[in-house]
């Protein structure tokens, strides 16, 4: 024990030193397996079977999948959709960049791609429309933590692979968060920008030309809109499993992308193609030092120690949840949501089950406790990239953001947590969980 701490000691400061996270990891996994007399020659075949299983897959699949979304103007035609319908009320275009970062996670499962899509053209148009560059900054940042709860979430996929859950289940689990926590950051944006005088509102419209608007621009997002339907479709009627279905969607999006909304040209493709296997790379990195680590633990019953030392300090679930709930925020500011959900199944799986906590319940719990670190300082790599779109100093966008969570994400992560019905519920109606 003491010693898996002293390497998660060294990979947390070699992060903060801006040492790239899968070095980090890697340094730490092999520092971890040498002094615990682990025959590294040994866990790194471990890590390359598990890194190679077929469904690891759709990670990558995802991700090329939300980038031909950005490229290929489909992004474009889902915001266009949404504007037509609440465009047009005070604080409108920010509930457009909610629930437009919601439909994207619904396509790609990733936050760093939502907000690389939808806050490049949002954040913009939101400063143009009289919003304060932090709220815009703040409001995309909290927003893209939806494709981690809204399916198919790559964070969940990996989560489900390494704690050997059903990816179905753990989809559905954080349907119903995701969804209040859509309505929730709505409410909030509009909250806080009641008495802002710089907004800047088109008159409403009449009922036919408003509805005009809204059929013609479905009829131009229609190709886009079918994209989610046919990805959850496909995964929850059975016909595909998420690799296939993530498959789906990549062979969907590029003749969408190319001949329909004709947004992507074959130079661009191949541009897109790069960025896609460059991102997966170095996801994978960070994954294949992970699953080393968590075999390392295995034989060392790190687990196993972790949860005899958690009941020691108490044997009430409610008050070893919160103390969870704490770390897990912990591991979400320091790193991505995708290596924090390998560590959160390594780590705190055991001791679920040693409460008797529903392992499908405590995938939700995951899912809107690392969305709740990946923006909140001091590390907070969602915010960070957030403020790099709008090229902001931290200062301009900390208090915003701190509304945003304070009031909107904190409140789901306590009602997720000791509400398993909220994550249940679905994968129980669905799937006979």
């Amino acid at each position: 024990m003491t010693l898996f701490l002293l390497s998660m000691l060294v990979v947390v400061i070699l992060i903060l030193v801006e040492i790239p996270v899968a070095f980090a990891f890697g340094i730490g996994a092999v520092m971890f397996a040498y002094t615990t007399g682990n025959n590294i020659s040994f866990l790194i075949p471990h890590g390359f079977k598990t890194a190679s299983g077929f469904a690891l897959l759709a990670l990558p699949l995802f991700i090329f999948a939300g980038l031909l979304m950005a490229e290929g103007g489909i992004s474009e035609r889902l915001l266009n959709f949404v504007n037509s319908i609440v465009g047009r009320i005070k604080g409108g275009l920010g509930a457009v960049t909610v629930l437009t970062c919601a439909l994207f996670g619904a396509i790609s499962g990733s936050s760093s791609a939502a907000i690389a899509a939808v806050g490049q053209i949002m954040i913009p148009r939101m400063i143009r429309e009289g919003y304060p560059e932090g709220h815009a900054t703040a409001l995309v940042a909290c927003s893209s933590v939806l494709a981690l709860l809204i399916p198919p979430s790559i964070p969940m996929i990996v989560f489900s692979i390494t704690g050997g859950l059903s990816v179905g289940a753990a989809f559905l689990s954080t349907i119903i968060p995701g969804i209040l926590l859509t309505i929730i950051y709505c409410v909030l944006n509009m909250w806080f920008l009641r008495n802002d005088t710089r907004i800047k509102v088109d008159k409403p419209l009449p009922f036919k030309q408003a509805a005009k608007g809204v059929v013609d621009s479905g009829y131009h997002a229609a190709f886009a809109l079918l994209m989610p339907l046919i990805i959850l479709g496909a995964i929850y009627s059975g016909i595909a499993t998420p690799t296939e279905a993530a498959a789906i969607a990549v062979i969907y999006a590029i003749p969408v992308g190319m001949f329909i909304y004709k947004g992507m040209s074959l130079r661009s493709l191949g541009s897109v193609t790069v960025r896609a296997v460059t991102m997966t790379g170095s996801i994978m990195a960070v994954l294949f030092f992970l699953f080393i680590m968590s075999r390392a633990m295995i034989l060392e019953q790190v687990p196993r120690d972790l949860a005899t030392a958690l009941l020691q300090i108490s044997e009430n679930k409610y008050v070893l949840l919160l103390l969870i709930n704490l770390l897990l925020l912990l591991i979400g500011m320091i790193v991505d949501d995708i290596s924090g959900s390998v560590l959160a199944a390594i780590i705190f799986l055991p001791i679920i089950n040693e409460l008797g906590i529903d392992p499908i319940h405590f995938a939700a719990v995951v899912g809107v406790n690392l969305g709740l670190g990946n923006v909140s300082p001091p590390c907070a790599p969602m915010l960070y990239m957030a403020g790099g779109v709008s090229k902001l100093s931290l200062d301009r966008y900390i208090t915003p953001t701190l509304k945003f969570l304070c009031f909107g994400h904190l409140p789901m992560v306590f009602l997720v947590t000791f509400v398993p019905e909220l994550s249940l519920f679905l994968p129980k109606l669905l799937m006979g969980y």
